[in-house]
């Protein structure tokens, strides 16, 4: 028994992260890259090849949102990711948010967790989408 939990205890945290469907895809559908908008507008998520499930639940091949505002480098892929002002959670499987930001350039990146908020391995993420603010 102790050889066993020895090598649990070796294994990296990403051996034990929540696998990802291989042709799984986040994007963002709205705002498209490069739009101006508003202070307050709707940022619309799309997801393909995976589901949508609430934070939570542990359904395979399933994950919920998070939103990155101009978050500059992405969370530790090893642990839940923390809920922030540059790090949204839309843990109740939420497809869209309204955001109000003041003026100015923002990037937006979509990234999916498991039921405990840790990005799956491989990572499914957007492409990043740069928007200004009016």
């Amino acid at each position: 028994m102790k050889n066993w939990m020895a090598s649990v205890l070796l294994l990296s945290p990403l051996a034990l992260a929540t696998p990802a469907p291989e042709d799984a895809k986040a994007y963002i559908i709205s705002p498209a890259d490069g739009e101006e908008v508003a202070q307050t507008f709707i940022v619309r998520f799309g997801l393909s090849g995976m589901g949508v499930a609430p934070a939570g639940v542990e359904k395979a091949g399933t994950g919920h949102h998070h939103l990155l505002i101009n978050a500059g480098e992405l969370p530790d892929m090893s642990t839940p990711m923390p809920a922030s002002e540059q790090l949204k959670h839309f843990g109740g499987g939420q497809t869209e948010t309204e955001l109000n930001l003041p003026p100015g350039d923002y990037s937006l990146q979509l990234i999916m967790g498991d039921h405990l908020h840790v990005p799956h391995q491989p990572p499914v993420l957007s492409e990043p989408v740069r928007v200004t603010v009016k």
